[in-house]
């Protein structure tokens, strides 16, 4: 129950933000969370099961290619089309998994790439649909659901905010059940997990569908939410984020997700405000990171005494 009554506290916080955050911060923070959900679903794989994809990009965008060119050029009203995104990214994501985990290791890593580079030259090559490396904009009415205006700052962040903590505490309840407990076993110890009865083909594959799920449910709400989609958003580097925002949070932690996106989020915006050489400085902060906190900041703080820390 304490753990519990924690989740809900910063989940009582963050929503408490919207009302004392100026308006840059404010829009700052709506785009966090929607990327700190992505990033839940790539701890599913990676934190909890231990799946390091380099793939990721393949679900983000292709839950948010598939709500937006519903909304654009198939006429689906936005709601939706926002369905549409994360069945988009859990059929991928299944797709993927029954071919790259009959690999393991860095051919998984490789396999998942191959997918993801795939996908994002198809979108490139098919420009005329998809708009390129350029991507398209989203008109107004394609941003509303029903009487809410994702355009609007405060729906907004409402939207983000009903997502994260959709996002999390399901995340919670799923670390916490049986489930969650066999995909930590596999994680550990894959072998001594099939001599216990079951099944670590299936548990991956269920990790990496539950992953996909979210991470096009956060690409497609990023679309609508921002009136944007495009090609770079399947590239290599939304692949790659998701794995720093983990790593920099605490994989394997409910919380790791947000804390790590903000504070990389931040650190880029700040050191591109006082330098050119940003890449640099967030550089130089990840080689500390990985020096004095490689479990990530709550990982540490598990280490150091909350051991129940999920």
């Amino acid at each position: 129950m304490r753990m519990l009554a924690l989740h809900l506290a910063v989940l009582a916080g963050v929503a408490a933000l919207q009302f004392v955050l100026p308006a840059y911060h404010h829009t700052n923070a709506a785009r966090i969370l929607v990327l700190a959900t992505y990033a839940i679903g790539f701890n599913i794989a990676f934190g909890y099961t231990g799946l390091l994809s380099l793939g990721h990009a393949l679900f983000f965008a292709g839950g948010m290619y598939a709500t937006g060119l519903l909304v654009d050029q198939g006429g689906w009203q936005p709601w939706a089309a926002l369905l549409a995104g994360p069945a988009a990214g859990g059929v991928l994501a299944a797709g993927v998994g029954l071919l790259a985990l009959r690999t393991a290791g860095p051919a998984f890593m490789i396999v998942t790439l191959m997918f993801a580079q795939a996908f994002h030259l198809a979108i490139l090559y098919w420009g005329r649909f998809t708009g390129g490396d350029e991507g398209f904009t989203l008109s107004g009415a394609a941003r509303r659901l029903g009487p809410f205006d994702l355009a609007d700052p405060a729906t907004r962040y409402g939207a983000a905010f009903l997502l994260f903590a959709a996002a999390m505490l399901g995340c919670l309840a799923l670390v916490r059940s049986r489930t969650g407990r066999v995909l930590i076993a596999v994680r550990e110890n894959e072998e001594r997990t099939r001599m216990l009865g079951y099944d670590p083909f299936r548990a991956k594959l269920l990790a990496l569908v539950l992953s996909g799920l979210l991470s096009g449910a956060a690409g497609a709400t990023y679309g609508l939410m921002f009136g944007y989609v495009g090609g770079s958003f399947a590239a290599i580097q939304y692949s790659i984020l998701p794995l720093i925002w983990v790593l920099l949070g605490g994989a394997g932690t409910v919380l790791g997700p947000l804390l790590g996106t903000a504070l990389l989020f931040y650190l880029i915006d700040w050191a591109s405000s006082v330098t050119t050489a940003s890449q640099f400085v967030v550089g130089a902060v990840l080689i500390l990171l990985v020096l004095f906190a490689p479990r990530g900041l709550l990982g540490l703080l598990r280490e150091r005494g909350l051991r129940s820390l999920p």
